[in-house]
């Protein structure tokens, strides 16, 4: 198989994040919340192993037809945050007019910040809350948490994706990514197992969901705040 081959295979995988979105959508409004989690997480796998695919075969060189930075960001906004606002509005976590707050900062919020030049670090972290609300959103169906402190959880995170705050890239970040690769990791198959046993209350995965998801939150505040050695 040539280079140039290998490079349009990747942009066809990274394309099969729109497929999974859709398959999420469907589930969505039929409100099958645990099927479309399931997606959202295989989606969340896929974007997870394209980029490191697309660095290795140089996709930019040899299938420069296709923008990979421009496909990637179209998904990503429907994976991580056209589809979970939705499902936060529609599944009755959120009373009234707080519904309505929440889908209009999440999806506004995350616009501008996905088109924000800025959004990238020298380090390959993010600038501000990278906008990763399917992780938010799975928390919250997991835990259903009251809708005044969703309310504030969401109005501070769209707050934090304007801040000079960093937030780690769990593959791209170099430091501390012996740890943070397989957080991520865990993150999955956490949010994949409770999204399995729909939401069980019960379910051991909740726990590991939470505190795979305060690592990933807090790891970028922590090294800004932690010095490197050396």
């Amino acid at each position: 198989m040539t280079d140039r081959m290998r490079a349009v295979f990747v942009h066809l995988f990274t394309a099969t994040g729109a497929v999974f979105a859709m398959l999420a959508m469907l589930a969505a409004v039929q409100g099958e919340w645990d099927l479309m989690f399931l997606w959202l997480v295989i989606a969340f796998f896929v974007d997870g192993i394209d980029g490191p695919l697309a660095r290795k075969y140089d996709v930019k060189t040899n299938a420069p037809e296709f923008d990979g930075v421009l496909l990637d960001l179209i998904i990503d906004y429907l994976t991580y945050v056209f589809i979970p606002a939705f499902a936060l509005f529609s599944s009755g976590l959120m009373a009234g007019w707080t519904g309505w707050v929440a889908i209009i900062v999440i999806t506004f919020a995350s616009a501008l910040y996905f088109a924000d030049t800025r959004m990238k670090t020298k380090d390959n972290s993010f600038s501000g809350f990278p906008g990763c609300w399917n992780m938010v959103v799975i928390v919250v169906f997991a835990l259903k948490p009251n809708f005044w402190l969703i309310l504030v959880l969401v109005t501070l995170l769209a707050v934090a994706m304007f801040l000079p705050w960093k937030f780690i890239h769990p593959v791209r970040t170099e430091r501390w990514r012996m740890i943070s690769l397989p957080m991520a990791l865990a993150w999955t198959f956490f949010a994949g197992w409770a999204a399995w046993v729909d939401f069980d209350p019960q379910s051991w995965a909740h726990w590991g969901l939470v505190a795979t998801s305060l690592y990933l939150l807090f790891a970028g505040i922590a090294q800004m705040l932690i010095p490197p050695r050396g």
